[in-house]
């Protein structure tokens, strides 16, 4: 009850609802407050006032008219603007959310609603194990997802259950703090080669019990595939305006799940959101190995990103692989002691080597010194309108990042033909391994539009090269960094994947493999094929990755994801 006095001085009623599991004890209550009490000063008001013993430490006000969390503790009622037409909501900041994987696997586990985004994805994935979690964010599903889902509910005869993984028990999805995480930077996992998946010392880190080992495994394999019905029934985007869909979800990373509208128990995606991926090892990153090529595999099946026939075999072939690696539980799951990596003995293998100097460089101060420059016969192709394309030999030199080319090699010391410059350009592969076709296409941005010219290779090699130097010049690197090595010998990898030779013995009877081929391509090809037609090719495809670890096919499959040229292109819709 409040006095005459009360209301002679500037004092005012707060209304705060209280959040809690009490069903006896009330949630609305009436603060009599002034403008100078700070937020901390109310919380103990409230408290008083509920007279029920509970730990209030995770509880924060929330302002739902103003959508904001009043978090600083320190600050008044008037320096956050808050008056008598306030409504504050006093409850948890952690609280349960869905998060769909990127493998199409649904888990549920208590994040920080009141962190930035950018904080609460820090912490998810601490909880599932994946190091560098700037790499992903949280995305909302698109209305076009939603209504598709919503219709194939409505069809289905049967009441939709959802197969969620519960991981609210973890101690760091609790809200504890000080938990260190799930993985420690200083110790070295050892893991197994065949399957990819850490070994019982490493799972053992965060969790001696069987259950969490058993949900980092769950996480770590890949899953059998969809049947082609379900890929049917799922949302695939076929305009760019659909793609540019897709990325409308993106959370804003420095503001809160709540202030974005995100309440307990919803559902988002967690995703890869920028497509550069650091210092992925297979000793530690085998949750996140496999989780980029769940991404990259659902990417392709349902044809966020083109890809030629000749590349969608290759996918599936590997996709088929690991079905047929992971059949073989006993092999996928019971390892010992003998195909586990010695580190010591490895460790000493590598200091011999480097003692003996076996790959070492003679001149380091000559390699740091040293402009590399690539130089070679090469065709060069200008279309032309309404006439034939004209294509003629020069003499080209790739240096820093720009192409010259010469009428030959002798003239080479003089002023070029052209110059163009790459930085910025658009760099397009066409290629044919089949038909011996090793093409470079460069949109060269130009004041009157694009300057469209292709650069012809006369094997994979020089290809190989060629291709990778561009691709570098195009970001404005030259060939003295130290990724245009590792680009080369990708884009070689992926061409030796592609030519495969026919093997009867192989393909011959594709009805003894226990594979449904349409599981393992897109709608598009499906139609095109009948099973049989596409097991055969996928089996001819299979014989250049049939030796591969079951590690260093994810490896190889995001490595050929990576080589698409549509790869890391983003659409956005702009008003």
């Amino acid at each position: 009850m409040s006095s005459s006095g009360d209301y002679g001085s500037h004092s005012w009623e707060l209304e705060v609802t209280v959040e809690h599991q009490h069903e006896n004890v009330k949630k609305d209550f009436k603060l009599r407050v002034t403008g100078d009490l700070h937020i901390g000063g109310v919380m103990l008001k409230l408290v008083e006032a509920i007279e029920t013993s509970q730990d209030w430490s995770d509880y924060a006000f929330w302002w739902e008219q103003k959508k904001c969390w009043l978090l600083k503790t320190h600050w008044t009622l008037d320096k956050y603007g808050v008056q008598a037409d306030a409504k504050l909501v006093f409850t948890t900041q952690h609280k349960m959310l869905r998060l769909r994987l990127p493998n199409m696997k649904t888990v549920r586990l208590k994040v920080s609603f009141s962190s930035v985004v950018f904080k609460a994805v820090s912490d998810i994935c601490k909880i599932l194990n994946i190091r560098r979690s700037e790499e992903l964010s949280l995305l909302r599903q698109s209305e076009d997802m939603l209504k598709k889902k919503k219709k194939k509910d409505k069809n289905s005869k049967e009441p939709a259950t959802e197969d969620i993984l519960n991981l609210c028990d973890s101690p760091v999805s609790s809200g504890l703090s000080g938990n260190p995480g799930l993985y420690s930077k200083t110790m070295t996992p050892t893991y197994n080669p065949s399957t990819g998946t850490p070994a019982s010392s490493t799972l053992t880190w965060f969790s001696d019990s069987p259950l969490a080992e058993q949900k980092c495994i769950f996480l770590a394999l890949s899953h059998p595939n969809c049947s082609p019905e379900t890929l049917a029934e799922m949302y695939q985007p076929r305009t760019l305006v659909d793609k540019a869909k897709l990325n409308a979800g993106w959370l804003d990373s420095s503001r809160s799940l709540m202030e974005q509208g995100i309440r307990e128990d919803d559902q988002l995606l967690l995703r890869f959101k920028y497509y550069s991926f650091f210092d992925l090892n297979p000793k530690y990153d085998a949750v996140r190995i496999n989780q980029i090529y769940e991404q990259a595999r659902w990417a392709i099946l349902l044809e966020e990103i083109d890809c030629t026939e000749e590349e969608m075999l290759i996918f599936a072939a590997l996709q088929a692989y690991h079905v047929s690696k992971l059949s073989l539980s006993s092999e996928a799951q019971d390892f010992t002691s003998e195909s586990e990596v010695d580190e010591v003995e490895a460790a000493l293998s590598n200091l011999e080597v480097t003692l003996e100097g076996g790959n070492t460089k003679n001149n380091v101060l000559e390699d740091i010194t040293d402009i590399p420059k690539l130089a070679d016969n090469l065709r060069l192709v200008r279309p032309k309108k309404l006439t034939l394309k004209a294509i003629k030999t020069y003499w080209f030199v790739f240096k820093d990042t720009s192409v010259s080319y010469f009428k030959n090699q002798e003239s080479a010391q003089g002023e070029p033909i052209e110059k163009l410059n790459l930085r910025g350009c658009e760099v397009v592969p066409d290629v044919n391994v089949a038909a011996k076709k090793f093409g470079i296409k460069l949109l060269i941005p130009v004041a009157d539009g694009m300057n469209e010219v292709y650069l012809r290779c006369d094997n994979e090699n020089q290809y190989a090269r060629w291709m990778a130097a561009c691709v570098l010049a195009s970001k404005g690197k030259t060939m003295a960094d130290s990724s245009y090595q590792p680009e080369v010998q990708k884009i070689l990898s992926f061409l030796k994947m592609k030519n495969w030779t026919m093997s009867p013995e192989a393909v011959s009877d594709p009805e003894n493999i226990d594979m449904k081929p349409e599981c393992f391509v897109s709608l598009r090809y499906m139609k095109k094929y009948k099973p049989k037609q596409l097991a055969a090719r996928i089996l001819e495809a299979h014989q250049n990755v049939s030796q591969m670890t079951l590690v260093d096919a994810k490896l190889r499959f995001i490595q050929a994801w990576q080589s698409l040229p549509e790869f890391g292109l983003s659409y956005y819709i702009v008003r």
